[in-house]
């Protein structure tokens, strides 16, 4: 499947996906949710994909849905079951982000509204630019909130933070998304696209397979007890000792260099 509403591209490993409706603040829709869920399940067991950055192009990074369209008028009629299924499609959209076994980078140059900000959300790293903006937006419109926003900022900002956004859905820059822990790093906006692609290609040459269980383990912590993590790090500590990564990180070490990692 593809699309002109969504572009991907691969370099030193990295493969970046841009949102591609810049005349509307690239609204999350079928055209560009559905090529990309194709897109990153590829990319899942592709050695030559080691990071994934996700971005938009002109002003913004996801204005969220469109809302011209929510009133369903140029759709064909679904029952409410067919209406399920279909969100529920749309949703592996941000699980993919979230779970997939590579390292995932939201490079938020602009508004990450909504939906928007679900996506940026269940990325595992978030880069804003100084010139990125934060809102829910749901409340706005009367809906409840979707693409993983209520359980995402629920465990990125405590209970109480994440009802003063869905409840009071006002707009924020980035320096309060830093503040307030939903972003990793605000960057200057200029060179902000090459700054993340050098943030990424560090990461896509780094120990994947390492990333991938630290990934994994990260996800599960919040709902398991610390005894069964201990057990889980038993075994996934041990499958990276395995690992050529791991023996190139202890020579490396040794001689006083840096590692040159293979991803395996």
């Amino acid at each position: 499947m593809s699309s002109d509403d969504v572009l991907f591209s691969v370099k030193n490993k990295v493969l970046t996906i841009t949102l591609n409706i810049p005349e509307k603040l690239n609204p999350v829709g079928d055209t560009m949710s559905f090529p990309i869920i194709e897109r990153l399940e590829a990319a899942t067991k592709d050695r030559g994909i080691g990071a994934v950055v996700l971005t938009g192009a002109g002003r913004a990074f996801c204005a969220g849905g469109d809302v011209s369209n929510m009133s369903g008028g140029n759709e064909p009629p679904k029952t409410y079951e067919e209406s399920i299924d279909h969100q529920r499609n749309r949703h592996r959209f941000p699980l993919l982000l979230h779970s997939m076994p590579k390292v995932t980078i939201a490079a938020v140059n602009g508004h990450a509204v909504g939906a928007g900000l679900g996506l940026a959300a269940s990325c595992d790293l978030r880069i804003a630019s100084d010139k990125a903006k934060f809102g829910t937006a749901f409340a706005n419109v009367g809906l409840g909130g979707d693409f993983g926003t209520t359980w995402q900022l629920t465990r990125l900002l405590g209970e109480a933070k994440a009802k003063e956004l869905f409840f009071l859905p006002e707009i924020f820059q980035a320096d309060e998304a830093l503040n307030i822990g939903l972003v990793n790093r605000v960057l200057p906006a200029e060179n902000f696209h090459d700054q993340v692609q050098e943030l990424a290609e560090r990461i896509a040459h780094g120990p994947l397979v390492s990333f991938r269980w630290m990934k994994e383990n990260v996800n599960l912590s919040s709902m398991v007890d610390f005894k069964t993590m201990l057990e889980r790090e038993a075994v996934t500590h041990l499958r990276c000792g395995q690992t050529s990564d791991h023996k190139e990180g202890v020579a490396a070490f040794m001689e006083k260099r840096s590692p040159v990692f293979q991803g395996q």
